[in-house]
């Protein structure tokens, strides 16, 4: 395998899933349970070869997680020019450069190389608040990775529309306080929430994540699975969260 640079102030981070590992910076926004959580349930409707994009890939740790796990060819998109060249060393890190494409451009105006109505699956974790909410942070990747500066939810399941085939799925995680928002705009853009999972710290904490599966075109019918907690009352991980991870091979542990 050829010698991938890691640059000053990066980090290569292991987790523990079929030897995969992951450049990090220091000072840029790194993944979380939030991405793990995503990557699981979108995996469960990710076929062997199935075509799927994130967006917003960030680190790229979605992208490589699906075309690791589930054979999946992924195309990750990211706005941030020194974010994008970070994922696509992580790939290149993890010899994965025959399932993944990591891009850079703009969800608003896609690039070529994401053809629509070709996609089987769309994820992403997009900025979780409005540009109101709370002080933006010192670094602009951080900004705008948790702040809806370059992007909204409007434009995020617009480009989740365009990219997916009848039926496709979406795939998103986001925060409770934003679910009517989250809803109006997947349906505005013909995509009919289907699956919510609500993420809560543990067990009589309030919901502070919620992961949301939509079907393009898909008929009205919302389920809404059971709860899942992070931590159990030892103030460890969860059964179902282990479970989760297990299923991982330990991401994370």
């Amino acid at each position: 395998m050829e010698k991938v640079p890691v640059f000053q102030q990066e980090r290569v981070d292991n987790l523990h899933i079929c030897g995969l590992k992951l450049i990090q910076g220091e000072n840029s926004f790194r993944y979380g349970v939030d991405a793990v959580l995503l990557s699981w349930m979108a995996g469960q409707k990710t076929r062997k070869g199935g075509k799927v994009a994130d967006l917003g890939t960030g680190s790229g740790i979605i992208p490589i997680l699906l075309a690791a796990q589930y054979q999946a060819m992924a195309y990750g998109l990211e706005l941030v020019p020194q974010m994008a060249d970070m994922a696509q060393r992580s790939v290149r890190l993890n010899g994965l450069e025959d399932r993944i494409r990591i891009l850079e451009g703009d969800i608003k105006d896609l690039p070529r190389e994401m053809e629509p109505n070709t996609f089987d699956v769309v994820v992403s974790n997009p900025p979780y608040m409005s540009p109101k909410e709370g002080l933006k942070n010192e670094s602009l990747e951080r900004a705008i990775a948790r702040h809806e500066i370059h992007c909204n939810i409007q434009d995020v399941t617009a480009a989740a529309k365009r990219l997916l085939k009848t039926k496709g799925r979406f795939f998103l995680v986001h925060r409770p306080h934003r679910m009517v928002d989250v809803f109006c705009a997947m349906r505005n853009n013909g995509l009919e929430p289907k699956r919510l999972i609500l993420v809560k710290p543990a067990r009589g904490k309030a919901a502070n994540m919620m992961l949301v599966e939509g079907l393009k075109e898909g008929n009205p019918g919302l389920i809404v699975e059971e709860d899942l907690y992070v931590y159990g009352e030892d103030g460890n991980y969860s059964d179902q969260i282990l479970e989760i991870y297990q299923k991982k091979k330990g991401a994370l542990l």
